[in-house]
């Protein structure tokens, strides 16, 4: 927690991390810090496969790499891999060097494209004949991982390109709230995520927990766990109570 980066946004307590806007007498939204622990997936067969799925999360979150496993795969495989993955060039110079260890391979989308990201997995789903449940989000549910061929038609139907990233053992990924990602492990990994909630994506947060309500009851996402409007209003009224504040030493004789 004192390595993150970013920390007036970040931590708990951060200036700029909306939830520590919540007085104490309220339970606190659970943020973190949280660990994922999974194997790595390189194999040929594996490279259509996620570690995590696309999906997008109700608040901001930095995810840090703390542990790479040792080279139990066959290093063809993971450059084979992040080859597929349509990283930039300096990424890949970086893999070649090989002074870092690259640990997994993530996609992520700007949040104002997750329309278009849910049109083309409706159609892909209706091509392949599987049912679409009005209350069943095909981002939501976290049943997709977008291939090189997903990603490409992506590009080509909707004009939507994503960014690629490799995170390496101590990269810390920001990613922002209602961003649809996804994650594939090169070789076993440790990674640690803290949320927070920014004032520059908090819109975002109130506009999920809105989607979320028409969800089955039953999915996961369902409910409110980060309290978003709780956090608005006591960030609201902690923000005019400081201005009205400063706002009376100004007047003072």
């Amino acid at each position: 927690m004192d390595n993150l980066p970013l920390p007036e946004y970040t931590k708990r307590d951060g200036r700029l991390n909306l939830a520590a806007r919540l007085p104490n007498f309220f339970v606190r939204p659970d943020l973190g810090p949280k660990m994922y622990n999974a194997y790595g997936l390189t194999a040929t067969e594996d490279r259509k496969v996620g570690t995590t799925n696309l999906h997008l999360d109700v608040s901001d979150a930095v995810n840090v790499m703390v542990y790479v496993g040792p080279s139990g795969v066959c290093q063809h495989d993971v450059i084979a891999t992040i080859e597929e993955g349509d990283v930039d060039e300096m990424t890949k110079r970086r893999v070649y060097e090989g002074k870092d260890k690259p640990g997994a391979l993530w996609h992520i989308y700007a949040a104002k494209d997750a329309e278009k990201i849910r049109e083309l997995l409706r159609k892909v789903g209706d091509e392949q004949g599987q049912e679409n449940p009005p209350d069943h989000d095909p981002i939501h549910d976290q049943s997709w991982y977008l291939d090189q061929v997903l990603r490409r038609r992506l590009y080509e139907e909707y004009g939507v390109q994503g960014w690629a990233i490799v995170q390496f053992l101590g990269d810390a990924v920001f990613i922002p709230a209602g961003a649809p990602h996804q994650v594939h492990n090169l070789y076993s990994c440790i990674k640690v995520a803290e949320d927070f909630v920014s004032p520059e994506h908090v819109r975002h947060c109130f506009r999920l927990t809105q989607e979320f309500r028409h969800l089955s009851t039953t999915h996961t996402n369902h409910e409110d766990k980060l309290q978003v409007k709780n956090i608005i209003y006591h960030a609201v009224k902690d923000a005019v109570g400081t201005l009205k504040a400063h706002e009376s030493k100004l007047n003072r004789p």
